[in-house]
């Protein structure tokens, strides 16, 4: 590996991440503040991955060529970095980097882009770990695929959902999102939307429903849910969201709560999304300003 490449190696593995900011929404709303190869060609695959990554705090040039998603608000961008791929028989990658840039509040934009950065170091970092665990024990099949998606674009939120789909044996997926009060420039948490910790029984609850009549409706849908005639010990049955469970707001203002490939369901029913009526967690909110 060259010496340009060894500094660009060190550069990445050394990207200061930040402690997560604490962005507290109730304050804001009571307060009404405005603001992812053979093993004789990993060191390329490494090198590739390293200019990839580092190009994106060092070269304001190369953030501008890259293909831009617009959103409803001209000044908030979601930024896609030039999609980085390995296809080389057993080994499969493909990384694709958000950024989301021209946010007023810049230690927001900072700490979710970092954030973003520091995903994709350490889906790198596995994956390189993972090749030489897989080719010391007589090789296999390696395969990541990790990308986003904005799910709202509106003039007051923005919903950026982050995937990794494990394209090998199982193939899981896992998701994450970040949902960003653009007219405060706010973070927003799942807690920070409810007075107290009663939405989680109160939301479980209404996903429990409407799993039982999915599956009333549709044989084809099942769901690991108490309730539809059966019992089966061997079955971890759903019973309450976590406190803070993946979720977004969509462009109806509606709260959607998300589960993971094989977190409340076989693996052919996928990643799962439950649009939960306002009507029943209105009261248990601090305001109307997001969920309607």
């Amino acid at each position: 590996m060259s010496e340009k490449l060894e500094q660009l190696k060190r550069k990445y593995e050394n990207i200061p991440i930040p402690d997560e900011l604490d962005f507290v929404v109730k304050k804001a709303l009571k307060q009404k503040k405005k603001r992812y190869v053979k093993t004789k060609s990993l060191a390329g695959v490494g090198a590739a991955a390293i200019v990839l990554i580092a190009g994106i705090n060092t070269s304001p040039t190369f953030a501008k060529v890259l293909s831009e998603v617009p959103l409803v608000d001209s000044l908030v961008k979601v930024v896609t970095f030039k999609e980085f791929k390995v296809d080389d028989g057993d080994a499969q990658a493909n990384f694709k980097v958000p950024a989301i840039t021209n946010m007023g509040n810049k230690d927001l934009e900072a700490t979710l882009n970092n954030k973003y950065l520091e995903e994709n170091k350490k889906m790198y970092n596995d994956f390189m770990a993972e090749m030489k665990e897989v080719n010391e024990n007589g090789g296999g099949h390696v395969g990541v695929d990790s990308g986003y998606v904005v799910k709202t674009n509106n003039d007051r939120i923005l919903a950026v959902g982050r995937y990794v789909v494990n394209t090998v044996g199982s193939s899981s997926t896992t998701f994450k999102y970040d949902t960003v009060d653009k007219k405060n420039q706010l973070l927003i948490t799942l807690p920070s939307l409810f007075k107290d910790d009663s939405y989680i029984s109160r939301i479980s609850e209404n996903i429990k429903e409407q799993m039982r009549q999915q599956m009333k409706k549709d044989p084809d849908k099942f769901y690991w849910v108490e309730g539809t005639g059966s019992k089966d010990s061997t079955i971890d049955y759903f019973k309450t969201i976590s406190k803070d469970q993946a979720f977004y707001i969509n462009n109806e203002g509606k709260l959607v709560i998300s589960f993971d490939k094989y977190e409340v369901a076989p693996g052919y029913m996928g990643v799962l999304e439950f649009i939960i009526p306002t009507n029943t967690i209105a009261d248990l909110l601090v305001s109307n300003e997001y969920i309607k």
